[in-house]
Order: structure tokens, then sequence, then C-alpha cells
């Protein structure tokens, strides 16, 4: 018999379940939305500054990485990423939009 308690925490909610296995929820999202915006991000950073294609590029495969190894992203990596990113596109920017974005879906 299993059993899970909800939790909402600072982080957002989140369930204890069996065997002290904690999950986050991070509103449902599907990876497969998060990938399609990190694919556009990197899409449209090809056009407004490439020179931060490499860390969309990071997003983008630490996403599908752990989509295909069935493991949690590193948030550490894709958040410097994004956080790098931010601080180099203007304020506005489509590209700052859809990296805020990611981070919110992820719970930054």
């Amino acid at each position: 018999m299993s059993s899970n308690y909800h939790i909402n925490n600072v982080n957002g909610p989140a369930i204890l379940g069996d065997n002290g296995r904690i999950e986050i929820n991070n509103n449902g999202t599907d990876p497969a939305v998060l990938l399609r915006l990190a694919d556009q991000l990197v899409e449209r950073l090809r056009a407004e500054s490439p020179a931060l294609v490499p860390q969309a590029q990071v997003v983008q495969g630490e996403l599908a990485d752990a989509g295909q190894q069935g493991r949690p992203a590193d948030q550490g990596r894709i958040r410097a990423a994004l956080e790098t990113i931010g601080a180099g596109v203007g304020a506005g920017s489509g590209v700052l939009v859809l990296a805020q974005e990611i981070g919110r879906l992820l719970g930054f």
C-alpha cells in the first residue's frame, strides 16, 4: 500500500511518497513544452545574439538529456545558462521572455 503526502513548500508543490522520495511538481509542465521553448531560444539567439547560442544549447541539451535518461534536469546548469542569457540580451527582447518563461516553468 502506498501513501503520498502533499506539501506546499517555498520551492513549489511537492509530494513526499514512500521511502522518503520527494517529487517536485513543476506545475505539471510537459517536458516536451520545455524542450520546444529551449529550441525556440536557440533559434532566436542565432538571429539576435549568436555569441549566446552556446548557453541556450546548454539549456536545450540538459533538458533533452534528462528526458532521454529519465533523470531530473540539472537545474543549476540551466539556471546559470539562463542568467547568462538574461544578462546578455536587451530588456524586452523575445529571447529574454523565452528565458524567463523556461525559468518560471522550472520553478526558478
